[in-house]
């Protein structure tokens, strides 16, 4: 039996479903899965988390989700995938869920592979970002299509989508067997626009404050980063563009850090020549990314893959100005010329030409800031994404 019965409070008794929550690291499910995964409870649901137990564990348990260690490699590794793949069935055949959801990309093959294996009925499966990009080289691009496809037609039922590009592309290549155009969700990204990002309880004061902390002068445009500190995310195009600006009153805030089990050991050692710079100022992982995003007028992400990058959402409810590379996810939520600007990956010099020309037309700067922000505000609610996935959890009988 795949659910359990709740005692209400008129005596009755009331059906309660399991969902089990799946990714690769912790990070990721306290972060970027949290407001979900407490509104499904919320909602009547008992939550399950699954993932591989790190730094951001406690805060999983102390929001009273059930949580499950499973190691999880996030490369392509047989041995270990295989075993990622049976003790993923031993837990599915124990909880006995009505729901299994997965998301980032080894972890989403390996689950779906194990829930469809231990007979889970709904496999839900949530494209941050396909694998596959236009920077791959022929070849690649067919490995992780006909895995992202084939992996979809055998151990899928529904496809959540970030982006409009890969709803799309799901959609037009058929990547589940079922016809029906409700199996595709396209929910789009968002942020918690009401609380923490509302620029509107920011305060001037604790601008300064933060300032003063991170000996950032008064006179200096301020550009932003967030992100794995890794190559795909661009942050080397980024810090090499520091030596190529013509004006100095600069100054980077560079937020994040390598998580656990990332392959990209390489680019984060060869940060270390960067961290002389005083005007760059790496504060690693952080909680509080609206305060250091309220400080900056610039916010570049000059990454080779994005899904749909909650950071450039949240850049823009603090009224920042965007810089992106001209991919899926990022093209989508930057409007080159009003919002911002796009260029190609790999492009320190364009990203030092966008920062000059807009430390120098501060007009230009101030009407990006404010057209970003409206549009923050327009597209992106988090409590709207969040409602399409429990509406089609709802929907499902269990």
């Amino acid at each position: 039996m795949r659910t359990l019965k709740r005692v209400n409070q008129s005596g009755g008794c009331k059906v309660q479903k399991k969902i089990i929550q799946l990714s690769a690291i912790d990070m990721t499910m306290n972060n970027f899965l949290r407001p979900l995964n407490l509104a499904t409870k919320e909602e009547g649901w008992d939550v399950h988390c699954v993932c591989q137990e790190g730094l951001f564990t406690e805060y999983i348990k102390n929001d009273k989700f059930e949580f499950h260690n499973v190691s999880i490699d996030r490369k392509i590794s047989p041995i270990s995938n295989i075993k990622s793949i049976l003790s993923l069935i031993k837990l599915f055949r124990k909880e006995k869920p009505d729901i299994v959801h997965v998301h980032t990309p080894v972890a989403s093959v390996l689950g779906r592979i194990a829930a469809k294996l231990a007979g889970v009925p709904n496999i839900i499966y949530t494209a941050h970002g396909f694998y596959f990009h236009e920077g791959m080289t022929a070849k690649q691009y067919r490995f992780f299509y006909n895995i992202e496809k084939y992996v979809g037609r055998l151990c899928t039922d529904y496809i959540f989508t970030q982006s409009q590009e890969d709803y799309e592309v799901a959609k037009t290549n058929r990547f589940l067997t079922s016809n029906k155009n409700n199996n595709y969700v396209w929910i789009s990204n968002g942020i918690d626009l009401d609380n923490k990002y509302n620029i509107k309880l920011k305060t001037e004061v604790k601008n300064y404050g933060l300032r003063k902390q991170l000996s950032i002068p008064n006179d200096h445009l301020v550009v932003s980063f967030i992100g794995r500190l890794v190559k795909e995310k661009g942050i080397i195009d980024l810090l090499e563009a520091y030596d190529l600006l013509k004006y100095k009153n600069v100054s980077f805030i560079v937020m994040g850090m390598l998580p656990q089990g990332e392959r990209d050991n390489e680019t984060y050692n060869s940060l270390e020549n960067y961290k002389l710079n005083n005007n760059i100022k790496f504060v690693g992982h952080v909680n509080n990314a609206e305060d250091y995003l309220f400080l900056s007028d610039i916010f570049c992400l000059p990454s080779y893959r994005e899904g749909m990058p909650r950071s450039i959402i949240e850049a823009m409810a603090m009224k920042n100005a965007v810089l992106a590379t001209n991919i899926r996810g990022s093209r989508e939520e930057v409007i080159d010329g009003e919002t911002g600007y796009l260029f190609e990956t790999g492009s320190s010099g364009r990203i030092a030409h966008f920062i000059d020309y807009l430390n120098n037309d501060r007009k230009k700067l101030e009407l990006f800031k404010q057209n970003g922000l409206k549009r923050a505000h327009e597209l992106y609610d988090e409590n709207k994404v969040v409602r399409k996935q429990i509406e089609v959890f709802n929907n499902i009988k269990g």
